[in-house]
């Protein structure tokens, strides 16, 4: 599989691209950044330096720095930390990323390997909504867009209704769920992720089975941990953006209805993805449950493959 990830890194964003980099079935082509968990200055510096933790040689492309239309919400510091990686300073990284910007990018890529490459956005829809813009034809070029964001049955985690992805560009999201052309878009959200639980003796096992990624995981999970504890009064965190990652190349895994969607735009529920019944409304496949045990234990069993 050809995997490109629009990344806002991000705790639960560096466990994906560890994953992702570890399988062998995926050839991990590149990180398009995006503000959200962290500014776009960070997510850069981030991804940057995930990348040259393991020598991969994945690309690294400047992406959108605030929404389309609305102010840009401040960055999750207490979810992720001040920068991104909870409490860890990380040295500079020596890379630098490539000239083209994200949604250039993504044109140019799926241009050039038509059908044949999987985007998994799991951070705001901002990167993906310009390409759409720029060229209307982007997502029918795509083998499949995997998103990490919205929630249907569940409760929001940034507002009774609202996912923070979509929060965080509502328009965008709208953008993304409602284009007319034809796509094979897969939702992943907080219907299924909140049910992965993650705990501290996860962080450890992996830190056992990979002294290097695990390691660093098991460090930066500790903040991650620690707001979750603060926030539900359990020491457990989601598995979000690597669940986001797993479905691209296991959707027997989870649960999938297939509904029109759409995104609020304004008032009290902005941000929330909601079921679009209009006959012509493109459809998309939502994840809204999952076996929670295959999908944690696929998680720790690749991730542990890193270094």
């Amino acid at each position: 599989m050809k995997l490109i990830i629009d990344t806002d890194p991000g705790v639960d964003d560096a466990m994906a691209f560890y994953y992702a980099h570890a399988h062998p079935q995926i050839e991990l082509l590149a990180l398009t950044t995006i503000f959200g968990n962290v500014t776009i200055d960070d997510a850069l510096r981030n991804a940057l330096w995930l990348t040259e933790s393991v020598g991969a040689a994945t690309k690294v492309h400047r992406g959108a720095a605030q929404p389309l239309s609305i102010p840009p919400n401040p960055p999750a510091d207490f979810v992720h930390g001040p920068r991104g990686f909870g409490g860890i300073i990380i040295n500079e990284p020596n890379r630098s990323a490539e000239a083209l910007s994200a949604a250039d990018y993504l044109i140019s890529i799926t241009r050039k390997h038509p059908g044949e490459i999987t985007l998994c956005a799991v951070g705001p829809l901002t990167n993906v909504a310009l390409a759409i813009q720029k060229d209307p034809q982007f997502l029918s070029r795509l083998q499949q867009l995997v998103i990490m964001g919205g929630t249907l049955y569940a409760k929001g985690n940034v507002s009774e209704t609202a996912e923070a992805n979509f929060w965080n560009d509502p328009h965008a999201a709208h953008i993304v769920l409602s284009a007319p052309q034809p796509a094979n878009v897969i939702t992943v959200g907080l219907d299924i992720t909140d049910k992965i639980e993650f705990t501290a003796p996860d962080f450890d096992r992996l830190a056992q089975a990979s002294p290097k990624a695990g390691e660093f995981l098991k460090s930066i999970g500790a903040f991650y941990l620690q707001f979750y504890q603060n926030r539900s009064g359990k020491a457990t965190c989601s598995l979000h953006d690597p669940s986001a990652v797993i479905a691209c190349l296991h959707p027997e895994f989870f649960t999938i209805e297939t509904h029109g969607l759409s995104v609020a735009m304004s008032g009290d529920d902005i941000g929330q993805m909601q079921i679009n019944t209009a006959v012509n409304a493109r459809k998309s496949h939502v994840c809204v449950g999952g076996d929670v045990a295959i999908i944690k234990e696929n998680f720790l069993n690749i991730t542990g493959r890193n270094p």
